[in-house]
C-alpha cells in the first residue's frame, strides 16, 4: 500500500492541489454590507412643513380722503409712533365737495364707529378681568395652561379691536373735518398719522399724486411680535393640538428655534400643489418661545421657515435606524443582525417611527449590530463582512 502511494505521490499531490484550488475558487465570499448599531437615546415624531413668519398685528394705512397725496418719505424699517408720526400729507379738500347727504352719511358712520369703539373698550375691560382671574387660578394650580394661553390671546385680540375701532373713528372724523389752508395743491391738508407704534414694513404708494379714498399707502407692524404660520394638510392638522412644542428650522441660523402651537385654524382651504394636485390646507399658528427673542430679531414679516410640530417625544428609548427595517412574510417588522459574521433574521416589535429611527419595543438590545439596506443578496445565514 505504501509503495503504491509512493509511486503515485505526484499524481495525488496534483489532484489535492487542483481540488483545493477549485474549492477556494467556488467557496462563497462574504458579502460586504453597511452596518449600524442599535442605540439608546432621545427620539421624537413630528410633522414638518413650510412656514412663513408674519407680524402678529398688521396694519394697512389707507388714504382717509380722495385727494392729492405728497411723496411718502418714510422708508421700510423706519420707526413710527402711535398718533404722533405723520406718514403722509394729503390735500384736505376732496375732489368733490361734501354735500349735505354725504356729510350726514359720514356723521352716521362716525356715530356707529364711536359706538363700536365703546363696545370694544367694554370687551377689552372684560377680557382683562378674565385674564386677571385666569392668572390667579393658574397661579393656584386650578387652571390648565392651555386655557390661560387662550385667555391671554383673547385679551390681545380685544386690544387690537380697540385700536382698530379708534383708528376708524379718527379716519371718519378726519374725513368730516374742514381742511386747514396750506400751500399744498387743491387747498388744505390732512395729516395721515400712524395708528400704532412699530416700524414701516412696506410702502404701498410712494410717489405723490391723486389717490382715491381707501387706497392703501403703507403697512405698519411691530417686528418684535412675530409669529409663524405653518401650512399643513388637513389630515395632518387634526393630529395637532394647541400647546404642542414646535421646532423652527431653516430660518437662517444654526440651531432650531423653539415655539408652541397657539391655534389650529378651523377653516381649511383648497390649494393646488406644484404637481397640480388639489389639497386641503389648514393654517397652524405658532408663537416663538421667550428664549428665542434674541434670534427672531433678525426675522421679518414674510420670511420662509420650516416648522416641525412635535407629536411625540421620549428622552430614553431603544432606537434602530429605519434603513435596517423591512417587512417579513407575515407583515411584521424584521432586521438582519450580524451574528459572528453571518446575517440572521430577527423579528422586532416597533413603536413610533420617524425619518431616522424606529422605536424598539422588543427584539433588539443596545449594542446589537444590524445590516443597513440589505437588499436581495443578503438573507438568513449569508456570510457578511462590514464594509
Amino acid at each position: 500500500m505504501w509503495a503504491r502511494i509512493v509511486r503515485w505521490r505526484w499524481a495525488l499531490l496534483v489532484t489535492v492541489l487542483v481540488g483545493a484550488g477549485l474549492a477556494f475558487a467556488f467557496w462563497p465570499e462574504a458579502v460586504r454590507v453597511d452596518e449600524a448599531e442599535v442605540t439608546r437615546g432621545p427620539m421624537q415624531v413630528g410633522i414638518t412643513d413650510d412656514g412663513v413668519t408674519r407680524v402678529h398685528d398688521l396694519y394697512t394705512v389707507s388714504a382717509p380722503v380722495t385727494g392729492y397725496v405728497t411723496r411718502i418719505e418714510l422708508d421700510a424699517g423706519d420707526p413710527v409712533f402711535a398718533n404722533r408720526t405723520v406718514l403722509a400729507r394729503m390735500a384736505g379738500a376732496p375732489s368733490t365737495p361734501l354735500d349735505t347727504r354725504t356729510r350726514g352719511e359720514l356723521g352716521d358712520a362716525l356715530n356707529a364707529a364711536r359706538a363700536a369703539e365703546r363696545a370694544t373698550v367694554a370687551a377689552l375691560d372684560l377680557a382683562r378681568g378674565d385674564l386677571s382671574r385666569a392668572e390667579e387660578l393658574a397661579r393656584r394650580g386650578f387652571l390648565p395652561k392651555a386655557q390661560l394661553d387662550a385667555t391671554r390671546a383673547a385679551a390681545r385680540t380685544a386690544e387690537a379691536d380697540v385700536q382698530r375701532a379708534r383708528a376708524e373713528s379718527r379716519r371718519l372724523q378726519s374725513a368730516m373735518a374742514e381742511p386747514a389752508a396750506t400751500g399744498l395743491p387743491h387747498g388744505g391738508a390732512v395729516a395721515v398719522r400712524s395708528p400704532v407704534s412699530g416700524v414701516v414694513l412696506r410702502r404701498l404708494n410712494e410717489s405723490e399724486g391723486v389717490v382715491a379714498l381707501g387706497t392703501p399707502l403703507m403697512e405698519i407692524g411691530n417686528p418684535a411680535q412675530i409669529e409663524v404660520v405653518v401650512d399643513l394638510l388637513s389630515r395632518e392638522a387634526v393630529q395637532v393640538k394647541p400647546g404642542a412644542a414646535v421646532e423652527i428650522t431653516r430660518w437662517g441660523g444654526p440651531n432650531p428655534l423653539p415655539g408652541k402651537v397657539r391655534i389650529v385654524e378651523p377653516f381649511g382651504r383648497l390649494k393646488i400643489s406644484a404637481l397640480g394636485i388639489e389639497e386641503q390646507r389648514v393654517n397652524v399658528i405658532v408663537d416663538f418661545a421667550p428664549e428665542a427673542a434674541a434670534a427672531i430679531a433678525s426675522l421679518g414679516h414674510g420670511y420662509q421657515v420650516d416648522g416641525t410640530i412635535i407629536l411625540w417625544r421620549d428622552e430614553d428609548v431603544v432606537r434602530v435606524p429605519v434603513g435596517a427595517l423591512f417587512r417579513g412574510e407575515t407583515g411584521g417588522w424584521q432586521v438582519l443582525i450580524d451574528a459572528d459574521g453571518r446575517a440572521r433574521v430577527r423579528d422586532v416589535v416597533i413603536g413610533h417611527l420617524n425619518e431616522q429611527f424606529g422605536e424598539v419595543l422588543n427584539g433588539l438590545s443596545p449594542g446589537d449590530r444590524v445590516v443597513l439596506n440589505p437588499g436581495r443578496i443578503v438573507d438568513d445565514g449569508t456570510r457578511i463582512r462590514r464594509r
